[in-house]
């Protein structure tokens, strides 16, 4: 009996070279995904790496192809931490609250909720980015789903590790395929951060540099001050504001973004914390408050702090060759106020002196028209046996210029109400 070799096929020579230039593309490709980073401010690549330290699920808003899911990518791979991620409007609810699984015997045992495979190889890996996308395409019944594991960590019976960061990406209901609207228990667990693209950091990616994502550098010596820092800002602004504890938005479409309850509340606390123990910027804190408890209460929240990181009105009395005047506007005119009224509080005549020289202090170091209205009311303070202080005649020419100007002002809204 004959034995016949099996019989090998010989590639044609257009199989040969459509394979060997596949290799030639790729290698195009590789060179092309070759690209570097560079220490860049960024501030809402800051505010994402903020958020993602304090432990806190965030929410990118942004059109498409504005580069949430390349900013992610980047920043799993600047951190070093595996990337998972799943799309959410293509899941049933039971992929986030567990597959039922029929054991031996149900009556006994009952039903176990198996975790999808996804989140088994998170708890497997130990850490790692959990990035849903297109959250804003996922139907009510699966945002419903997300609820627990947004919040808890948990799917089915599985608990994600500690080191896992949630992270998800939204497009506005007008430019999303089918979106809804977020449900406000699921809108009200995230730190909502608008995702816009600037045309230098473009430009400069495209040529093959991108900002480097890097975690704050945390200050372990900062870490009680901070904390009690945070607690008085906040406390100290709802004991005086009590409505804004909890304010559910009238709009369906507000109520899917951030607003005011306890649960933002606390989670602006936390990054208040983050932020003081890092020394980030303003512009950053104030990007994740505003993304926490929105805009409103997140603007007084920012000025509250402002006003508890300004000088005691009693130390600038007490010395005010040596006084440190804010430079922000806004932020001098309330020290003027505060000392002003700190001199009414207890009227002596050494304190309405030192006060006469701090305004001369101020007008000398800012803008004159700051001192405007606290020099009036101080000179309204002075009682009938008061000398008149040397630095009134320092003051008393921005004052004049002050009234002739509204003065001036007052004519020409009545001759224009004339005319009319």
């Amino acid at each position: 009996m004959t034995t016949y070799a099996p019989f090998t096929p010989v590639p044609s020579s257009m199989e040969v070279s459509f394979a060997s230039q596949l290799d030639v593309a790729d290698a195009l490709l590789t060179l092309l995904r070759d690209t570097t980073t560079e220490p860049r401010p960024d501030t809402q690549l800051e505010a994402l790496t903020l958020a993602v330290a304090a432990d806190l699920p965030v929410l990118l808003w942004g059109e498409p192809g504005i580069g949430k899911t390349a900013a992610l990518t980047q920043l799993a791979a600047a951190l070093d931490l595996p990337l998972t991620t799943v799309i959410a409007s293509v899941h049933e609810p039971s992929d986030f609250s567990g597959l039922p699984v029929v054991g031996d015997d149900p009556a006994e045992q009952g039903v176990p909720m198996a975790p999808p495979d996804w989140a088994v190889r998170l708890v497997r890996a130990g850490r790692g980015l959990l990035f849903l996308d297109e959250l804003s395409t996922a139907p009510p019944a699966v945002q419903a789903a997300l609820l627990r594991l947004v919040l808890e960590r948990r799917i089915g019976t599985l608990q994600l590790p500690p080191e896992v960061r949630i992270v998800a990406a939204a497009n506005p209901r007008s430019s999303a395929a089918d979106g809804w609207e977020l449900s406000p228990p699921l809108a009200n667990r995230f730190v909502h951060l608008q995702w816009t693209h600037d045309h230098e950091v473009v430009v400069r990616g495209l040529g093959g540099t991108w900002p480097r994502a890097t975690l704050p550098r945390l200050a372990p010596e900062r870490f009680p001050e901070a904390v009690d820092h945070a607690r008085r800002a906040v406390c100290g602004l709802l004991a005086a504001r009590p409505k804004l504890v909890h304010q559910l938005p009238n709009s369906e479409s507000r109520r899917g973004g951030a607003w005011p309850s306890p649960r933002s509340w606390e989670m602006a606390l936390r990054l208040i914390a983050f932020a003081n123990a890092s020394e980030v910027s303003r512009d950053v804190l104030s990007l994740l408050v505003r993304g926490t408890v929105g805009d409103g209460p997140g603007l007084e929240l920012l000025a509250s702090l402002d006003r508890m990181d300004l000088p005691d009105p009693e130390e600038l009395l007490a010395d005010p060759a040596g006084a440190v005047l804010p430079d922000r506007g806004d932020l001098r005119q309330a020290v003027l106020d505060g000392v002003v009224a700190a001199v009414r509080a207890r009227p002596e005549k050494p304190r309405w002196d030192a006060a006469w020289a701090l305004l001369v202090r101020a007008l000398e170091t800012g803008a004159p028209d700051l001192v405007v209205v606290p020099a009036t009311t101080l000179a309204s303070l002075r009682r009938a046996d008061w000398d008149v202080p040397t630095e009134i005649e320092q003051l008393a020419g921005v004052v004049t210029l002050s009234r002739r100007a509204d003065e001036a002002a007052s004519r020409a809204a009545a001759a224009t109400k004339v005319r009319r």
